[in-house]
């Protein structure tokens, strides 16, 4: 390279190995997001084997989701030390040791270790550092990169559902669990496909950094010695501020809390952690409600397969229209409107008494099903920006994690209370209804007040009474294009990069 690119980290590529990148994020999310759901297969038979109620069965697949959801900080940690490639094969070796230990269990709580914890954790290590990567690798596609990963999860769940209802014929739920467990070693293999971007000149720019740091270091220990020394003052009370101030940005390294002062953030965090109160609970409850209606049993599994057929197409087709130049301005309307058209569809599920009906309730299901989730992690980059964005997977991940363990159990619940499942799809429903209106009217509500700062950001620099300088002012647009989502990266980062080469370096 140039020499006044030498020390200069390279920018997301849009395409080339990237797309190898999206397929090993296919794979990955798509095991994360559709095997708890393929396991549902098992439930009826496993209650069965254990002699449990609905309720204890359905917190096999909650503490799952609860924990790859709740392990986001732990995973995005990891992510911040060793990088993505790492910690995907690390995962998919646990969820392999976690499938194959299940099949040995001789008890629901023993099941709840293997497949809930152990498999659940090494999800969560795949779940967290696709989505990352695909940040890394794209800007201007990220959309239709992030609806193409997404719609790993409905591919495999399409697979899954089939599958698993044929290797329970054939070798029983112990040893269907064996050869999951085999078959989900391939994310090792999706792993290691998530090549590190900038690994040859990251090196450079680390090195030079430690330098100026140390000698700044120093320069700034004698100085504080010098004037110590002068004015008979002891430096032990500043060091001790230094180590308590060094641990905190130590923290904040890793997880930046901060966020929590970001106003679209939280409303996107309460948003969803409503919503996902009755995200996962139809889908888990959809095949034993099939054969609870008389419906065999290869039937009840191919309802899952339509499902995940319509999200197949819906993923993709959702990540396309909202790259679009008159959706990706305003995509949290488009996020607002998939949940509540979710919640729509689980409330008229209880008015489809036969087969067909459930049929086209599936179909309804997996379009607003793969809508919500192809924009999931999209609406919230565009929100914090892909800087800050590992953060805020972490962040929001442990926060879901209560409602996603409770969600299924309750419905279990209601279920074994009524005898009936309409309750539960009809709680379902209204969750999600109210978390899709809250998260329109808080979204309109946000997008108001930006603009609103951003006129007034403006007056103030035009006024010339304007006691700020205009370094002060540049600083002041540098963090408020940081906070408010990624749209004017690709300016700052040219910026940076002129600046950069100006000086030298």
């Amino acid at each position: 390279p140039a020499p006044a690119e030498a020390g200069r980290a390279p920018g997301p590529p849009d395409g080339g190995w990237g797309w190898v990148v999206v397929f090993g994020a296919f794979v990955s999310i798509g095991f994360a997001y559709a095997f708890p759901k393929g396991l549902a297969i098992f439930f009826k038979e496993i209650q069965d084997f254990f002699g449990t109620s609905y309720s204890e069965i359905a917190w096999v697949s909650s503490i799952m989701l609860a924990t790859t959801y709740g392990a986001g900080p732990i995973s995005s940690i990891l992510v911040n030390r060793y990088g993505s490639r790492p910690v995907v094969m690390f995962g998919g070796l646990l969820c392999g040791v976690g499938m194959i230990s299940a099949a040995f269990c001789t008890s629901i709580l023993q099941l709840y270790i293997c497949v809930g914890f152990i498999t659940g954790f090494g999800l969560a290590l795949n779940l967290q550092p696709s989505v990352i990567i695909i940040g890394k690798y794209f800007l201007k596609r990220r959309p239709i990169a992030n609806g193409l990963a997404m719609a790993g999860s409905p591919v495999m769940l399409c697979t899954l559902a089939p599958l698993n209802q044929f290797l329970f014929d054939n070798f029983g739920w112990r040893g269907s669990f064996l050869i999951l467990g085999a078959i989900l070693l391939n994310c090792c293999v999706a792993g290691a496909l998530f090549r590190p971007i900038g690994t040859g000149t990251a090196p450079v720019k680390t090195q030079l950094a430690e330098e100026g740091k140390d000698a700044l270091k120093g320069k700034i220990t004698e100085d504080g010695k010098e004037m110590s020394s002068a004015l008979n003052v002891p430096m032990e009370n500043k060091t001790e501020e230094e180590g308590g101030k060094d641990c905190f940005e130590k923290i904040n390294q890793y997880l930046d809390f901060s966020l929590f002062k970001h106003r679209g953030f939280l409303i996107y965090l309460i948003g969803n952690v409503l919503m996902f109160l009755g995200f996962f609970a139809p889908i888990v409850f959809l095949a034993p409600y099939a054969k609870h209606t008389g419906i065999d049993e290869y039937s009840a599994a191919f309802l899952l397969s339509i499902l995940a057929i319509v999200d197949m197409v819906a993923r993709p087709t959702t990540g396309i229209v909202a790259n679009s130049k008159w959706v990706r301005p305003r995509i949290q309307y488009f996020f607002s409107f998939a949940i509540a058209f979710n919640g729509a569809c689980h409330l008229l599920c209880p008015l489809a008494s036969s087969y067909t009906g459930l049929i086209v309730y599936s179909s309804f299901f997996g379009l607003a099903f793969g809508m919500v989730c192809a924009m999931l992690f999209e609406t919230l980059m565009d929100l914090v920006g892909a800087a800050r964005f590992t953060s805020a997977v972490g962040l929001v991940t442990i926060a879901e994690c209560c409602t996603i363990l409770l969600g299924p159990p309750i419905g279990g619940v209601l279920i074994d209370t009524f005898g009936d499942y309409k309750y539960m799809f009809i709680k379902c429903g209204s969750v999600m209804v109210l978390a899709g209106t809250f998260l329109f009217i808080m979204n309109y509500y946000n997008y108001r007040m930006l603009a609103k700062e951003e006129k007034e950001r403006k007056t103030k620099e035009e006024d010339p009474k304007s006691i700020r300088t205009e370094n002060e002012g540049r600083k002041n647009w540098n963090k408020d294009s940081t906070q408010d989502g990624p749209e004017l990266e690709p300016l700052r980062e040219e910026g940076e990069g002129v600046k950069k080469e100006m000086n030298g370096t």
